[in-house]
């Protein structure tokens, strides 16, 4: 159905003498991208699709391991594109943002406006998950779009579900005539100037917020609006995005009359689309009710748990993963990146089928939930030996991604071979990742906790990009 719908959306004759460009949104956890190989064929011949800028969303849940951390990143996206043949004139570009957050989204507008101007339309495509639909709704609420269009246009339903967007929402794209990039660039310049002293309350409160959920945050403003009576924040969540806890319905007071595009406002516009999410294949979240969708896929920035384990040691990512620590020398340490919600649990080789038997399904390992009868339809686990030769005590060696559950990060001495045996539900896909993501992030821990295998977690700091820091 998917690529029904946008295979005819793309072979529509360019309206303005030119292909549409496709705005591809990859989260950057899932990487290598599952869907970024699909890319080509919809990029047929008879498809004349001017080029794609790839989006590397959701960095704000990721914590930064070391200096530089965002370049590598960076890299690791373009090395995505190159391995699914997206390259040279074919790739426009790769940016790194938040939609949730508003990181990175500034420069997205800028790079979008500077480059495509409005010379085509745009269509918003990704995987299920990855943040296509609030990234559409961001940059509806942004200097991208036309300044009377959100008043009139609907907002992309966020949700956790495939395949919520069911139709094609738009847009109309601004027009970036010189001036409009002069004043845009101005009210840029100026807002950079200000500290989180000279905000208002209500963004300061808002902001806040932000931090909470993500490490890295940016404020995505308005340049070009109608003036209102009353001083309002420019950046609202709310008008952004749903909550994943509230059920994507608006809730209107009392009837309102519906405004309406005149004529010549739309007549030559350029439109940005938001398309139906792809869904992954052999993707764990297939397997997943909504509720526990919601558990697995993390909401705020994560907080990687370290453990050390010794051979014979065996660590559980709810009941949805599992890595043994088969064989080797000494112990090595297990980082855990997936959502705060999920638990990890360690125990020993001897007794790790009984505590899975015991406790899937049940509140002690949370996903899934449901008790025996959820468990009779639920896949087994599946086992994958893994062998893997350390580089140091402070460096990852790869990592075992358990599909979209999350990943750990194996670090172990240098030269010291690990033999491992990972699991994930049959039919899902379990990758050795190398090099890491994150391959400093062993290092992101507090004091051991004594009697324990674990480490005491510890957050890094936030950081909002388009504001001016005081202090030391």
């Amino acid at each position: 159905e998917h690529r029904r719908v946008v295979s005819a959306a793309l072979r529509r004759p360019p309206r303005h003498g030119r292909g549409p460009l496709l705005l591809y949104v990859l989260d950057v956890m899932e990487l290598p991208d599952p869907v970024l190989s699909q890319l080509p064929a919809l990029l047929s011949p008879d498809v004349p699709v001017a080029g794609v800028l790839v989006v590397g969303n959701k960095v704000d849940l990721l914590p930064a391991d070391c200096r530089g951390h965002l370049g590598r990143l960076r890299q690791r996206v373009a090395a995505a594109c190159a391995l699914a043949g997206l390259q040279g004139a074919a790739l426009v570009d790769v940016r790194l943002v938040s939609a949730k957050t508003g990181y990175g989204m500034e420069g997205l507008v800028s790079r979008l406006q500077r480059s495509w101007k409005c010379a085509g339309d745009v269509y918003l495509l990704g995987a299920t998950n990855s943040g296509k639909s609030t990234l559409f709704n961001t940059l509806l609420r942004s200097d991208y779009c036309k300044s009377r269009a959100p008043d009139i246009i609907d907002r992309a339903t966020v949700s956790p579900w495939p395949g919520t967007t069911l139709n094609l929402l738009k847009f109309p794209v601004i027009n970036p005539t010189c001036d409009r990039i002069f004043r845009r660039q101005e009210r840029l310049k100026e807002e950079s100037t200000k500290s989180e002293d000279q905000l208002s309350i209500e963004e300061k409160k808002y902001l806040n917020q932000l931090k909470k959920q993500g490490y890295l945050v940016g404020r995505v403003g308005r340049t070009f609006q109608q003036q209102k009576s009353s001083t309002e924040i420019d950046f609202d969540p709310d008008m952004l995005s749903y909550s994943m806890d509230e059920d994507p319905r608006d809730h209107p007071e009392k009837p309102e009359e519906r405004e309406e595009f005149t004529h010549n406002e739309v007549k030559d516009a350029r439109w940005c689309f938001d398309t139906p999410g792809i869904v992954k294949e052999d993707c764990v979240l297939n397997l997943l009710t909504e509720k526990e969708v919601k558990l697995v896929l993390p909401s705020h920035a994560i907080i990687p748990r370290t453990f050390i384990l010794k051979p014979g040691m065996v660590l559980f990512l709810a009941a949805l993963g599992r890595i043994d620590y088969l064989e080797g020398e000494k112990p090595a340490w297990f980082s855990v990146l997936a959502s705060n919600l999920l638990p990890v649990h360690v125990t020993t080789l001897s007794n790790a089928d009984t505590v899975y038997e015991k406790h899937a399904a049940q509140e002690f390992l949370k996903v899934p939930m449901g008790g025996e009868e959820r468990m009779k339809e639920f896949p087994p686990l599946m086992p994958q030996d893994i062998t893997l030769k350390g580089i140091g005590t402070t460096e990852a060696v790869a990592d075992i991604k358990l599909s979209s559950a999350g990943w750990v990060a194996v670090t172990a001495h240098a030269e010291e071979e690990l033999l491992l045996r990972a699991y994930t539900p049959k039919g899902t896909a379990l990758l050795v990742r190398k090099p890491p993501l994150l391959p400093y992030i062993s290092t992101i821990r507090g004091a051991r906790i004594p009697g324990t295998p674990a480490y005491r977690t510890k957050k890094p700091p936030s950081f909002v990009e388009n504001l001016r820091t005081t202090g030391s």
